[in-house]
C-alpha cells in the first residue's frame, strides 16, 4: 500500500518543538524525507534521535536572519535535492502585557521570527519547488480574533493570513499551494509560557479559563495539528490553496 507522502521531501521549521516534531514523525511515517530547522542544535540532535535518524536531517538556523534562512535553504537543496512540502512552523509567543507596557524590543523580536521568518522561508524555499508543492504556515486562532494583552502576537498571526492568501494567488500558476493552520491553545511548552503570562500565580487557573473558551473542552494535542498538516502536505488536498484552517475545538465558531 502506497504511503501518502511516499518519495516526497519536507522542510519543517520549529522542527524540534512540540508541533514540529509531531509533524515530522507523521511525515516520516508516511514515507517522506524530512529536514528539521530550529535555533538550538542540541534540541535538534535530540529530536533526530527520537525520530529514529532515518531519512531525517537537521540544520540549526535563526529563521529571522536572512543569511541563515539562505543557509537552511541551501541545506535543503543538498540533503533533499528538491522540496515538496514546506511546513513553515517556527514561532514564538512573546510576552503577555498591555500595549502601553509592551517592550518594543520584544515586539521586534516576535515579528522577526513570526512574520519575517515565515516570509523569508517562503522566499528562499520556493525556488526548490520546481515541480510544485505544498506550503503550510502555522498561525493561530490569534490570527482570527483578538485577545487583550497579546497585541504583538495577534498582529504577527494576522499577518500570516495575508501572506497565505497573497502567496497562494501568486504561486497558483506554478502548482504551489499555500495554506494556513490556525490552532487553539495546544498542550505544549508555548502554552505553559502563555498561561504563566496571564496568571503568574497559577498557570493551572489560566488553563482552566482557556479550556472554558473551547467548546470541545480541551486543548489541542500536537498530533491534532500534525494530522491536518499531513493532509495539506498530501495529494488529497490538491485542490485546496489560500485557505485558513482553524484547529480549535470550535473556539472561533462562537
Amino acid at each position: 500500500m502506497m504511503q501518502r507522502l511516499e518519495n516526497k521531501t519536507a522542510v519543517i521549521t520549529g522542527g524540534s518543538g512540540g508541533i514540529g516534531k509531531a509533524t515530522a514523525e507523521r511525515f516520516l511515517s508516511e514515507g517522506a524525507s524530512v529536514l528539521l530547522v530550529d535555533l538550538d542544535e542540541d534540541n535538534l540532535k535530540e529530536a533526530v534521535k527520537e525520530l529514529g535518524e532515518k531519512n531525517v536531517y537537521f540544520i540549526a538556523a535563526d529563521v529571522s536572519n536572512e543569511e541563515e534562512v539562505k543557509k537552511y535553504a541551501a541545506g535543503a537543496g543538498k540533503y533533499l535535492k528538491k522540496v515538496d512540502i514546506f511546513f513553515n512552523n517556527a514561532g514564538i509567543e512573546g510576552v503577555v502585557k498591555p500595549i502601553t507596557e509592551y517592550p518594543v524590543e520584544e515586539y521586534d523580536k516576535l515579528m522577526g521570527v513570526n512574520v519575517r521568518g515565515a516570509w523569508l522561508g517562503i522566499k528562499y524555499i520556493i525556488p526548490l519547488m520546481p515541480e510544485g508543492g505544498s506550503i503550510i504556515i502555522t498561525s493561530s486562532v490569534a490570527g482570527m480574533r483578538g485577545n487583550a494583552n497579546t497585541s504583538a502576537y495577534a498582529a504577527s498571526k494576522h499577518a500570516l493570513g495575508g501572506i497565505t492568501k497573497s502567496v497562494a494567488l501568486e504561486m497558483a500558476g506554478k502548482n504551489i499551494r499555500v495554506n494556513s493552520v490556525n490552532p487553539s491553545p495546544v498542550d505544549n511548552r508555548m502554552m505553559r509560557s502563555i498561561e504563566e503570562g496571564f496568571n503568574p500565580e497559577s498557570g493551572e487557573d489560566a488553563r482552566a479559563q482557556f479550556e472554558q473558551m473551547i467548546p470541545l473542552g480541551r486543548y489541542a494535542e500536537n498530533n491534532d495539528i500534525a494530522n491536518l498538516a499531513t493532509f495539506l502536505a498530501s495529494d488529497e488536498s490538491s485542490f485546496i490553496t489560500g485557505a485558513i484552517f482553524p484547529v480549535d475545538g470550535g473556539m472561533t465558531a462562537k
